[in-house]
């Protein structure tokens, strides 16, 4: 019985960090100040930038949950596409794309 009450618990604490975790979803602002937008799309988030030079480009596709995703990433401006990881930390959002898992760059996002 100790051990079922202990497990039980165990679960609430881990289902209580996910909900307590800050939603990938919602308006962001990038480091050159356009204005991009995830959504979810399917089982998917979905970036696509609604401001700038490139507004109405999907240039993202991750998926995960709390506060890790993973996926894809496109440059708008030279349309390649590199694997992609993000993580949320407050009204933060740091986004990385990588080439062969060693060449990277990355950027930082503020909620908006």
């Amino acid at each position: 019985m100790k051990r079922i009450l202990l497990v039980a618990g165990a679960m609430v604490l881990c289902a209580s960090a996910v909900l307590a975790a800050e939603p990938i979803e919602g308006k962001w602002k990038t480091e050159s100040g356009e204005t991009a937008d995830i959504s979810n799309c399917g089982s998917n988030f979905c970036i696509n930038l609604k401001t700038g030079k490139y507004a109405g480009k999907q240039i993202g596709k991750l998926s995960g949950a709390a506060d890790m995703y993973t996926g894809e990433v496109t440059d708008p401006a030279s349309d390649k596409t590199y694997s992609g990881s993000a993580k949320i930390s407050g009204n933060t959002l740091k986004l990385k794309g990588c080439v062969l898992s060693v060449f990277c760059k990355s950027q930082t996002w503020r909620r908006m």
